[in-house]
């Protein structure tokens, strides 16, 4: 056991290979399981605690202090099934701090974060080394965990039954082969309309999709379609639509044959087509690359990505556990015509970026939409109504 407590009942988190975090309860009490993975992110909690693509997670947040600045109704990542914004969810498994904040300060709050996680059942824990925990999931990688409390504890006399717990983390699923989208998709689909006069019409497939990118595709004249994951090549062409837009979202894109399927029927129609995250993913495999689950993943807002094709360095937002193969500038045939490696992370060269080099179709594993920021990458979706407008290269 590590930690410390302070106030509120006893709350333990237990990891996959027997370590355990003694602290106290945070949020709802009870019990949650899924992956124990962290965010860097010194800002935006809100942003990543109602992101689609942790789903399923348990969120470790690096920064010592969380929630000093409460929650809105504003600054949610999510929308309900039918895109109603006021159905949005928390979408974490659960979420572990060192510090939560006593109180509140800012004029944008509607309440605080521990109400929240309350009133929407998320299980958490405060009062942890989480340094020590994050040191052990950089050296160990990401991995099944569980957060108990109350009723959910277990008991050997006096002391916690890690063991009968340790039990409960293993029987859980693991993310590799996890097909999460269907999980998170939309229900039957909604339109976001444009900003002025719609000039474009695009299909948002929506595997996990942020409330923010639809907002940004419409600033810029487009009527966004969100779509379920479980979309046909049908279903776009009936809409008439001018390009097709691969979300973010969670769990391991070899598991999602179907969409992969999707991709490639889009390719052949010479759709233009823009992915970022799972959709990078998602795009890579349609070209012919392999993907693989990473260590403990790229989760935060500080992450430098180089462009090997202007050699400019952007600091991106980053929410993944799964990759592409391949090496910064390479070049490979595809049915679809050559391709190439365009993006890679600046910190260990994992692949950031894909493109046909037609310029038809291009994608990003980082989130160019950054709520809460970096806005580095914005300029992305302007690349992208370039390609509507035909300009492909």
């Amino acid at each position: 056991m590590s930690g410390r407590t302070f106030g509120g009942g006893t709350a333990v988190l237990v990891l996959e290979d027997g370590r355990a975090f003694r602290g106290t309860t945070f949020g709802a009490v009870g019990q949650t399981l899924g992956e124990a993975v962290f965010t860097t992110a010194m800002t935006g909690y809100q942003e990543t605690l109602t992101d689609p693509s942790y789903h399923r997670q348990i969120v470790v947040a690096t920064a010592p202090q969380i929630g000093n600045t409460g929650w809105n109704d504003e600054d949610n990542e999510s929308v309900g099934p039918d895109g109603n914004a006021a159905d949005s969810k928390i979408w974490v498994a659960g979420y572990v701090v060192r510090d939560p904040s006593r109180t509140t300060s800012s004029w944008r709050a509607t309440g605080s974060l521990q109400d929240e996680l309350e009133r929407q059942k998320v299980v958490g824990i405060a009062g942890i080394d989480t340094r020590a925990l994050v040191r052990h999931l950089r050296t160990l990688g990401s991995m099944r965990a569980g957060i108990f409390s109350g009723d959910a504890l277990a008991w050997n006399g006096d002391d916690l039954d890690i063991d009968g717990l340790l039990d409960r983390v293993k029987a859980q699923p693991p993310m590799l082969g996890a097909n999460l989208a269907r999980e998170v998709t939309t229900t039957s689909g909604y339109v976001v309309e444009p900003e002025g006069e719609a000039r474009f019409d695009v299909a948002a497939l929506d595997l996990g999709i942020k409330s923010n990118t639809p907002r940004l595709l419409a600033a810029r004249g487009i009527r966004v379609h969100v779509l379920p994951a479980t979309t046909t090549l049908h279903d776009i062409l009936d809409l008439k639509a001018d390009g097709v837009f691969l979300s973010n979202g969670p769990g391991d894109p070899a598991a999602v044959g179907d969409v992969v399927h999707l991709t490639k029927e889009i390719l052949g129609q010479g759709l233009p087509l823009f992915g970022i995250c799972f959709g990078n993913q998602i795009l890579g495999r349609a070209l012919g690359l392999n993907t693989y689950k990473m260590k403990f993943g790229h989760r935060g807002l500080n992450i430098p990505v180089i462009d090997h094709e202007t050699g400019q360095i952007a600091i991106t937002s980053q929410n993944h556990g799964f990759a592409l193969e391949g090496e910064a500038g390479q070049e490979f045939d595809t049915p679809f015509g050559r391709a190439k490696v365009t993006h890679t992370c600046a910190n260990d060269g994992v692949v950031e970026g894909v493109r046909l080099l037609d310029g038809s179709a291009f994608s990003v594993q980082y989130h160019p939409e950054a709520a809460a920021g970096p806005h580095d990458a914005v300029d992305l979706f302007d690349r992208f109504t370039r390609l509507l407008e035909g300009e492909k290269n």
